[in-house]
């Protein structure tokens, strides 16, 4: 039976169109696809870990995350943006609904493992934001990238967007803790406690620019391996 796109009706409340798309097996079919484009991804990085300690003896990759995003935060955001709520609409307009966060030991090797993935033949960068280089406002550091990937189903190929977050194990600790004291209290963070935010990403971009020189300084007195 083909599929006719589902859209919210005027009549409709918000938490019944929500409950009303999750039910619905295109919905969870697209979200299937989803995860598997985070599994393709997420075994790239495996690989080139793999491989990373093979030739180093260490592994680059500290740990990796993978977040879908729910069908809460996809109405929400697609409304945000007046795009019509859609699954052609979520698939064209959200780049974000699969995520993967790759969690790195150093600041090096978060550019390393990024052009590694992005020479791969069959990724597809759509749009880089480094945060890195250019912090934001309050303090966080991340390198973004919009990639597609191929996904090869059993009948078919498809092309899927993903979102890949490449940080150090200190820009996630600060992350994390900042989105604990901003999002998780019904406070509002006045001008000295964002100041506060800042000078403790400021102190864990120092901590990882000493450890980044200190890697480089082991690496110089280390034989290289044939």
């Amino acid at each position: 039976m083909e599929y006719k796109e589902q859209i919210a009706r005027d009549d409709q409340t918000y938490e019944q169109f929500m409950k009303n798309l999750e039910a619905t097996y295109p919905f969870e079919r697209m979200m299937s696809r989803y995860r598997c484009a985070m599994m393709e991804i997420e075994t790239k990085f495996n690989v080139l870990n793999e491989e990373y300690s093979l030739l180093f003896d260490r592994q680059p990759i500290n740990s990796i995350k993978t977040r879908l995003k729910d069908p809460a935060s996809i109405i929400k955001k697609i409304r945000k943006l007046g795009k019509p709520l859609t699954l052609k609409s979520m698939e064209e307009n959200l780049h974000d609904v699969a995520g993967i966060r790759v969690v790195c030991s150093f600041v090096a090797d978060v550019y390393t493992l990024a052009e590694a993935l992005l020479k791969q033949d069959d990724i597809t960068l759509i749009q880089r934001k480094d945060y890195i280089a250019n912090p934001k406002e309050n303090g966080y550091r991340s390198l973004h990238l919009i990639v597609e990937v191929p996904i090869f189903l059993e009948r078919e190929k498809r092309i899927m967007k993903a979102e890949v977050q490449l940080r150090t194990i200190a820009m996630d600790s600060w992350a994390s803790l900042e989105h604990q004291l901003r999002y998780k209290k019904e406070t509002l963070f006045n001008e000295q406690m964002m100041q506060e935010l800042r000078t403790c990403a400021d102190l864990s971009a120092e901590l990882d620019a000493k450890m980044n020189d200190l890697k480089s300084q082991v690496e110089h007195q280390s034989p290289q391996k044939q």
